[in-house]
């Protein structure tokens, strides 16, 4: 099935529902462990993983990103 849709309309599903579940998972993660055990390097990768898809998602679609202060 996979291979029957276009290259354009794959990438257009990765980047709208494959990488913000990913994102949203890995952050939903992240707070689950930070719960039970604070602040850690596993939850603080975590974090920066899901930001990591954030970015990348706007970089691909061409967007801004954004600068955190």
């Amino acid at each position: 099935m996979w291979l029957f849709l276009t290259s354009r309309l794959r990438t257009w599903l990765l980047l709208t529902v494959v990488v913000p579940l990913a994102t949203g998972l890995l952050r939903r993660a992240a707070q689950v462990l930070e719960r039970r055990t604070g602040s850690t390097q596993v939850s603080r990768a975590l974090y920066k993983a899901g930001d990591l898809g954030d970015r990348a998602r706007a970089t691909l679609r061409g967007g801004r990103r954004r600068r955190r202060r």
